[in-house]
């Protein structure tokens, strides 16, 4: 099971870390993006599940070679969990370097976009004062305190990545070998 969770998890991890390596230095930080970035979040979230259909391949791999045909919710659950873990801190890593190194801006940018939203949206006064300082303060807590980062980054992928694993737990288990074929 190790030995799955190590392979398809570094597989799913490369596509999604090439993916949003790739397009995050082609699209920037959504500068000149009139849908406040919610395209490049739309094609991101999309490359997550197609990078995160190796939980499902590893699941089954592991299921019809090295279990004999049987898997049970919970063994599928904790396997697709490992291969997303491996994915997903493949992802973390990746963007930390991106962010770190090559995008220190990045969340400037982002929070100057979401405060010209805020401002369109008709929200002023106290509110827009108080929704500004709550936007500095995770901007700063991102950028300076490496818990907190990759808190948030997780937080990013790895729910998607549960929800494969859930899927595919559920799809996959099976008590009894299938024989004959």
């Amino acid at each position: 099971m190790k030995k799955n969770s190590l392979v398809f998890g570094t597989i799913s991890g490369v596509i999604i870390s090439t993916f949003m390596g790739v397009s995050m230095a082609v699209m920037g930080c959504g500068s000149g993006e009139t849908d406040g970035g919610s395209s490049s979040m739309i094609i991101g979230f999309s490359a997550m599940a197609v990078a995160f259909s190796f939980i499902f391949v590893g699941v089954k791999n592991y299921r019809d070679k090295q279990n004999g045909g049987t898997l049970t919710f919970g063994k599928g659950f904790l396997l697709g969990l490992m291969i997303s873990l491996v994915a997903s801190t493949l992802y973390v890593i990746t963007w930390g370097v991106e962010f770190h190194f090559f995008m220190p801006d990045f969340m400037d940018k982002y929070s100057a976009m979401q405060v010209k939203q805020l401002q369109g949206s008709g929200i002023s006064g106290a509110a827009l004062d108080e929704a500004v300082k709550s936007m500095e303060s995770t901007t700063y807590s991102y950028k300076h305190n490496p818990f907190f980062f990759a808190m948030f980054t997780y937080m990013e992928i790895l729910p998607i990545g549960i929800l494969i694993t859930l899927i595919s737990a559920l799809i996959l288990r099976r008590k009894t070998p299938v024989t004959g074929l």
